[in-house]
């Protein structure tokens, strides 16, 4: 079955063969735990001292220039996210974030609904809420993976504030799809000279040296017993 669609100009018109997007494509999730249990670090005032949580990896293409698989059409660099293949293409969309790709139609074209690589084609394509496809500008694009953090995301980390006296500053993060989550924030005080072990939501450190520039520990354990 063919799809003919008429491009805005009754002298243009794009012949193609349908397409159907898919969107059959799972990320792979992945769990961090930094640093390492029984590993020795060293961190400055205002970073992590530890964290924990997941994040997203993608399949995805990143555009590399400005592309243009048709007059009607224009594909900003940046990152798209596989959304879905079947047996001869795979089905992307530009992905959130500062590095995301975009697209920009002519104000005679259908609106798009995906962006479309065929498999063993170089080309780069879009695909309309009509099914019917726009392929070209060959070599613009490159297949990378793309780590993403998503709405079932959830992250936990302890960052070093400084040292007053015998006394040390961490404070407590949680961010939530991104989003640092207020109610969950706080700062914690702990004294040296009463143990030098620390703890919080399950995240046990031993402190070995700190300063009002940096803090040496080993990491005894992470959030592991936090509740989410």
């Amino acid at each position: 079955m063919k799809c003919l669609r008429l491009f805005g100009l009754a002298s243009t018109l794009l012949l193609s063969a349908c397409a159907s997007p898919k969107y059959n494509y799972m990320p792979v999730t992945t769990a961090i735990s930094e640093p390492p249990i029984d590993s020795i670090n060293m961190t400055q005032v205002g970073d992590t001292m530890v964290r924990q949580g997941k994040y997203q990896e993608y399949d995805a293409i990143y555009v590399t220039r400005k592309a243009d698989p048709s007059w009607a059409y224009t594909l900003y660099p940046g990152y798209y996210l596989k959304q879905g293949e079947d047996e001869t293409a795979e089905y992307y969309y530009p992905g959130g974030g500062d590095d995301s790709g975009r697209v920009v139609k002519s104000g005679l074209a259908d609106p798009w609904t995906s962006i479309m690589t065929q498999k063993g084609n170089s080309e780069i394509c879009v695909v309309t809420v009509f099914n019917a496809y726009v392929c070209g500008d060959s070599n613009s694009f490159e297949r990378r993976k793309k780590l993403s953090i998503t709405q079932d995301s959830f992250q936990q980390s302890l960052i070093y504030s400084g040292k007053l006296g015998n006394k040390i500053n961490v404070g407590y993060r949680e961010f939530s799809n991104n989003i640092a989550r207020p109610a969950f924030n706080n700062n914690v005080e702990y004294d040296l000279s009463e143990s030098k072990i620390i703890a919080y939501k399950g995240a046990k450190l031993e402190i070995i040296e700190a300063t009002n520039q940096y803090i040496k520990y080993k990491v005894i354990s992470n959030f592991n017993n936090a509740v989410q």
